[in-house]
């Protein structure tokens, strides 16, 4: 399937492949036919984390030229990353030269020409590194904004805006990637939801990395992510679920922090995620999903097949494949939900 190779800003039309897990229907809609297709009474969860300029240029403990990229939030000065070779997002991340090696206690040298201090590295990669910036978060996220560039990769045609890879509700600047699920939604399809007596929530997750260069830690994707949880998304949750009705998550984003929660703690409040959702997991929260259309062999297509019948995944991803769906963050959508089709029926 081809990817999207630039952002689209025909947001609300974007074109949407239903597949309803109930009763094997799988149909062509677009995101604002999304409040149609729901019933009143149906809460949609979206993730409100903005996207950081998570990409800078550094220095490595040789002097050598490199690449750093965010894999986690600027927290009391301290992130994890990712180190790579010299180079950019023209060059596939798959067939860059790994960076030289590095240990506990070198200094990278960042773009403003302060040092920033790796103070653990991961036994899965040496790429992986937790770094101390030696200043305060919004210093350090400081850096980031002047010097910083977005995460990009090569199927994209030109270098990206910021602003490029916001939703409409962006809020804290969390996401090292864009949480693209959302990004389709506009304020028009939130109203009509509205109207339509289906009941929207929040919650604050930060999106990871999809890719790093390194096969080991790919597969490790995705790393532990953190969220937050208001106190009225859970409560939202509780009374949909009491009244019979459904939760849709709009990103594996919002899944991975609800079905995670659940499984941990459910209260509001700050939390930390290592769920890997697969085909067979058992579900306690969320009953639908609205992602991006994926290709099979991705982490996001497994987490697909956890809402539906791995063959009716698999005609699906066929017929959008015979239909020109694009793939990847600035593609087309999928929404995976039971009970779609008797709202088709009825309409």
């Amino acid at each position: 399937m081809n990817a999207a190779s630039h952002p689209r800003f025909l947001r609300g039309r974007q074109r949407m492949l239903v597949i309803d897990s109930a009763s094997d229907l799988v149909a062509d809609y677009s995101v604002q036919d999304l409040p149609s297709l729901l019933t009143p009474g149906d809460l949609v969860v979206l993730n409100d984390a903005a996207t950081l300029p998570a990409a800078i240029v550094i220095r490595g403990p040789g002097g050598e030229l490199g690449e750093l990229r965010l894999a986690s939030p600027i927290e009391e000065g301290r992130a994890w990353a990712v180190r790579f070779s010299a180079g950019d997002w023209r060059q596939d991340t798959d067939t860059r030269a790994a960076p030289p090696m590095v240990r506990v206690g070198d200094q990278i040298r960042l773009p403003d020409h302060s040092l920033a201090k790796i103070i653990e590295v991961s036994s899965v990669s040496n790429r992986l590194l937790r770094l101390d910036f030696q200043r305060t978060s919004d210093d350090a996220l400081h850096v980031f904004y002047t010097h910083g560039s977005v995460i990009q990769y090569s199927y994209l045609d030109a270098p990206l805006d910021l602003s490029a890879v916001q939703t409409r509700f962006a809020g804290r600047p969390w996401s090292v990637e864009m949480p693209s699920a959302g990004r389709p939604v506009d304020w028009h399809t939130l109203g009509a939801l509205r109207q339509a007596g289906v009941q929207v929530a929040t919650l604050t997750h930060a999106a990871g990395l999809s890719a790093t260069g390194d096969p080991a830690l790919d597969a490790a994707l995705p790393l532990p992510e953190s969220y937050d949880l208001p106190a009225r998304t859970l409560r939202l949750i509780d009374e949909t679920k009491r009244k019979g009705r459904q939760v849709l998550a709009l990103g594996t984003t919002v899944v991975r922090a609800l079905e995670g929660a659940v499984r941990v703690a459910w209260r509001p409040g700050r939390g930390t995620t290592d769920l890997k959702i697969t085909p067979g997991f058992q579900r306690q929260v969320v009953d639908g999903l609205l992602s991006g259309v994926h290709e099979p062999g991705t982490s996001h297509y497994t987490v697909v097949s956890a809402f539906a019948p791995q063959p009716l995944v698999d005609r699906a991803h066929g017929h959008a494949a015979r239909q020109g769906y694009l793939v990847h963050e600035f593609g087309d959508s999928t929404l995976v939900m039971p009970g779609l089709s008797a709202i088709e029926r009825a309409a």
